[in-house]
């Protein structure tokens, strides 16, 4: 979800009248998430133009907030978390998590992915997505969600010493790129989006968890339009 406060306190969800095929049509705010043209997530296939591979993490062991925001289990970081994609440098804000994917892989869902979202000093967004696949436990979550808020509004901190937020990312840092938007009210574009294909293993009681919290919470593929997407190998 690439996930920000909206300008408007018209509610939206995942389901019913008040999910993702209405968004646009819930208050004119939300209206690029029914007319934009550059919308996310999207589904990443082989049919991509080659570029170098361009990305740093400068990711510590720092203190976290973790939210559970109505929509997600957010996690804010503290100061000192950076990324680097060519010439530009952003700083992390938070991560969160999604069930299902958001993102397909040729048209197939993962069983979670979570965003990394970034900014630069002008306001920039920059978001990288991990997909999340069923198989051995994840330390650096496992830390996490003994922290884990049971309900929407409620708040943890955390000193440091939950780990350091490279555990998330995959070893093989192989990425898709492409000009996107937020996936969640009002759905801003001009988003630049790092999707690593190279899933990372979280437990099924880690699954679990989170989706005993939100079962369903992704919005569906978007067009691609005329957009390009780019693939950048290690």
């Amino acid at each position: 979800m690439a996930e920000r406060i909206a300008t408007s306190d018209a509610a939206w969800g995942y389901e019913g009248d008040t999910g993702p095929a209405h968004w646009g049509a819930l208050t004119p705010q939300y209206a690029l998430c029914r007319l934009g043209v550059s919308q996310s997530p999207i589904d990443l296939t082989a049919d991509t133009i080659a570029k170098p591979h361009d990305l740093a993490f400068h990711y510590a062991d720092s203190p976290f907030e973790i939210v559970d925001t109505g929509h997600t289990i957010q996690v804010s970081c503290g100061p000192g978390n950076k990324l680097c994609a060519g010439e530009r440098q952003y700083d992390l804000q938070q991560f969160h998590f999604h069930h299902r994917s958001e993102h397909t892989r040729d048209g197939v869902l993962s069983d979670m992915e979570v965003h990394f979202v970034h900014s630069d000093a002008r306001g920039h967004l920059a978001v990288v997505g991990i997909l999340l696949t069923a198989g051995p436990q994840n330390d650096f979550v496992h830390r996490l969600w003994k922290h884990l808020p049971t309900a929407p509004g409620q708040k943890k901190i955390v000193d440091g010493g939950t780990g350091n937020i490279t555990d998330l990312l995959p070893t093989d840092r192989s990425y898709f790129s492409y000009s996107g938007s937020l996936t969640t009210p009002p759905c801003t574009e001009n988003v630049s989006w790092f999707v690593f294909p190279s899933p990372v293993a979280v437990s099924g009681e880690q699954i679990a968890r989170f989706t005993a919290l939100y079962p369903n919470n992704a919005r569906p593929t978007q067009p691609l339009h005329d957009r390009v997407v780019y693939f950048s190998q290690m």
